[in-house]
């Protein structure tokens, strides 16, 4: 089954990676703090105005309100542009400017839980980690990696636990492909899928 899952994903995502557009550590942390129910391409268009126009010395000395104007499109961004504000001043105050390789620190900021830093720590400094967001968490679920009253925590220990260490963080990113457009929550693509047998969700529709 392992192994099953390991190939199936490298035929499908050989390529795998982060989908939200960044140039800077700090660009990807705020990008992804901005994802929170929201898609990465429509965080990716604020983002491009954002860092565009400003650093993260400039958002440290920007309004929320400012901020709110570019990220209003994401959802909750009033919440999110005070998050964003404090954020940067943290960075800068701390770290002058740069993301640190420390979880605890991270995840002390606001908007910053442990699925968004295992994203940011995983692809800046290549810390295996596996992110459960709800394509990983959906996927694994339907694959019976984890039982369906799992909460993300345990469903992350269950895969860490499943797959090799060194494979934790590009089979991230190939479970969420995975989950993003073909094992979809809603009309999943199960047509000449190779997970069938395996997949809950298949076995019960087919019935």
């Amino acid at each position: 089954m392992k192994d099953k899952i390991i190939a199936y994903l490298d035929e499908l995502f050989p390529d795998a990676r982060c989908e939200l557009v960044y140039h800077k550590d700090y660009e990807l942390l705020i990008a992804t703090v901005l994802s929170a129910q929201c898609t990465d391409k429509r965080v990716n268009i604020v983002t491009k105005e954002l860092f565009s126009k400003y650093d993260i010395f400039a958002l440290a000395e920007l309004s929320p309100k400012e901020i709110e104007k570019i990220i209003r499109p994401v959802g909750t961004y009033t919440r999110k542009a005070m998050y964003i504000k404090t954020i940067a001043e943290s960075l800068v105050c701390d770290y002058n400017g740069v993301v640190p390789n420390d979880r605890k620190y991270l995840e002390s900021l606001p908007g910053v839980g442990r699925k968004t830093c295992n994203v940011v720590l995983s692809n800046i400094y290549d810390v295996p980690a596996i992110a459960v967001d709800t394509h990983v968490e959906r996927v694994s679920k339907r694959l019976g990696l984890a039982k369906d009253k799992d909460n993300v925590s345990v469903v992350e220990k269950k895969l860490q636990k499943f797959f090799p260490k060194e494979k934790w963080c590009r089979l991230h990113h190939q479970m969420v492909l995975f989950g993003r457009y073909q094992c979809k929550s809603v009309s999943p693509i199960c047509e000449n899928c190779k997970f069938q047998q395996d997949c809950k969700y298949f076995k019960k529709k087919r019935k």
